[in-house]
């Protein structure tokens, strides 16, 4: 192997050392920020099927004097006090009506509370008529997807008066009853309503009750995740390095990387009822892997299929190739009909952190799953109309993301907004690759080609323009004091690699550029296989000053199977011809 291939190998048999595809059982973990969805499951707790009524307690401690909103979804009839007073009360029989959203949860009320310095107490009283029994709660910020400087209480028992530290560890509620409601009188008035008193029993429904805790759940987690996560949770980069390491099997003639891809496949698809329970039985939502059930969001749908439908398509026998069709088949309709577009533009867009944002970031999650789509088709019509949606998607995008007059791409547009984000170096290099998918299988006779190659060309030279003299791009491409960054680097490799390879760009300009870039990202690969220097993942925010100041990580996948790729791609590039008899 040539030293690109080497470089690559490294890193891929760190993986298949380090990479475990397992789960390990351990306590559900205790989050303390009011920053996303919390929850209190009376039926897991009580496990009733008749009418009752029961209360949970727990406290939001403000730093300062502060009015938040919180939206909630609960089953039947709900009050909810703040320091004694009234703040919530909804009536009568309700299903749980709680929807999935990108990343969080749409639910149906909201309420807006006061909250003063310090300690603030929250009461729920919830009732059942005996079917599910719950009560969700989350701040409107929990949507994400945006640094927008909210300030967020906490949640939970810590510092309450006669209440273990180890308890405040475990949960953030105190939880007393079932109490008789036959009548269904939500004003009734119970002793949890005039006393907060420990060691105390009370009348309960069949018997006399006192404060005690949530049921605990035990859970599957992944085994020594670091800050940036594992190798194999489910997401776009973690099947994205799967899908870089079939490629670098066929490369390298080593069949050991496509088992790798293969383990990966196998563990989620296998894992999904265990996922599922997790999810809707032990209303985990936010346990591992919990992105792979029904999320709508690119980065969790089609971005992650890809070694899916690769190995379909380049694999013809294996011995669960029927699951594998079956999830194929699910993505092939998400892709059709389901993922959220664009109105008068028809590209794949999201919600967060407003209707019909447009990523930059979704060229690389939709547009080469569309082209593997096409790839995959049975019949040309199929064929035709996946390369048409991502041929088209290509050019739209510019409508959007592509700033003009600086000729890169900002990170996203918020619909209807002015604000202009920044030139972000790994969304360039999201835009870039997936050009560079389209252009390699769309036909030359097809009447975008020649704008998608146009518009490729002028991106890469605007790139080469603003590559730093250490041969690496910066994080923040046009602000001298950001990181040298690899995984944005490394995609200009492979896209300018693959720009030289197949003719598009000119070998006497871009050739240099691709060599001073991958001797820079060759000098961040250990021995071990280990990857320096990788900005961890990003969301999107006008504030240029979140981007400089990100943090980078030892193998966060995002970086990793960005290098793979580049290692292939030049790899591939130097056995067209040796160095230095390249012409224009």
């Amino acid at each position: 192997m040539t030293e690109p291939l080497k470089t690559a190998a490294l890193i891929g048999d760190k993986l298949i050392r380090d990479t475990p595809f397992a789960y390990r059982l351990e306590v559900a973990k205790n989050i303390g920020a009011f920053d996303r969805m919390h929850f209190v499951d009376f039926g897991r707790t009580f496990g009733l099927e008749r009418p009752a009524v029961a209360y949970a307690w727990t406290q939001l401690i403000a730093p300062v004097a502060m009015k938040i909103k919180i939206q909630i979804e609960h089953s039947d009839g709900c009050k909810i006090w703040l320091n004694g007073q009234l703040a919530y009360q909804r009536r009568g029989d309700r299903k749980l009506n709680l929807r999935r959203d990108e990343r969080s949860f749409e639910m149906s009320h909201e309420f807006e509370v006061a909250l003063q310095p310090g300690a603030n107490t929250l009461l729920i009283k919830s009732e059942t008529r005996g079917g599910e029994w719950r009560v969700y709660l989350q701040p409107p910020s929990a949507k994400g997807a945006v640094v927008d400087g909210v300030v967020h209480p906490e949640i939970g028992l810590r510092g309450v008066k006669n209440v273990d530290a180890k308890i405040a560890e475990l949960t953030n509620w105190l939880v007393i009853g079932p109490f008789a409601n036959d009548r269904r009188d939500l004003d009734a008035v119970l002793p949890p309503e005039t006393e907060f008193r420990f060691g105390k029993m009370y009348p309960g429904l069949d018997a006399p009750v006192t404060w005690t805790i949530p049921k605990i759940e035990i859970l599957g987690g992944l085994i020594d995740p670091l800050p940036w996560g594992t190798n194999y949770n489910w997401n776009y980069h973690n099947a994205g390095t799967a899908w870089a390491m079939q490629c670098l099997a066929e490369a390298a003639g080593e069949k050991k990387y496509a088992d790798y891809a293969g383990r990966f496949c196998d563990y989620h698809l296998e894992g999904i009822p265990f996922v599922r329970h997790q999810v809707k039985t032990l209303n985990a939502v936010e346990s591992a892997n919990h992105w792979i059930i029904e999320t709508p969001l690119l980065d969790f749908t089609l971005a992650p299929a890809l070694p899916f439908i690769y190995r379909l398509r380049t694999e013809k026998d294996f011995a669960n190739r029927g699951d594998y069709e079956k999830w194929i088949a699910r993505m092939l309709e998400y892709a059709r009909h389901e993922q959220i577009r664009l109105p008068g533009h028809g590209i794949y867009t999201r919600t967060t952190p407003v209707e019909y944002t447009t990523w930059v970031d979704d060229m690389f999650m939709g547009i080469p799953f569309l082209v593997q789509a096409a790839l995959y088709a049975k019949d040309e019509p199929t064929r035709r109309e996946f390369l048409d949606d991502a041929a088209n998607q290509t050019l739209e995008f510019n409508s959007q993301v592509w700033d003009e007059p600086n000729e890169l791409y900002v990170h996203a547009r918020y619909f209807g907004s002015a604000v202009r984000l920044p030139h972000w170096s790994r969304c360039n290099g999201w835009a870039i690759w997936a050009m560079s998918e389209v252009l390699l299988h769309l036909p030359v006779a097809h009447p975008q080609r020649a704008a998608i190659l146009k518009h490729f060309q002028r991106h890469a030279a605007s790139l080469a323009r603003l590559q730093d003299p250490s041969g690496f791009w910066l994080n923040v491409l046009d602000r001298p004091d950001s990181k040298k960054e690899v995984s944005g680097t490394a995609i200009f490799v492979l896209a300018m690699a693959r720009g030289v390879a197949n003719g598009w760009l000119d070998a006497a300009v871009f050739l240099p550029v691709v060599t001073r870039a991958w001797q820079a990202i060759a000098t961040m690969v250990e021995p071990d296989g280990t990857v320096h220097g990788i900005c961890v993942g990003t969301m999107c925010t006008a504030d240029e000053e979140y981007y400089v100041n990100r943090p980078f990580y030892d193998n966060d996948t995002h970086g990793l199977f960005a290098v793979l790729f580049a290692g292939i791609e030049f790899h591939h590039l130097l056995h067209l011809k040796p160095v230095g008899q390249w012409s224009r």
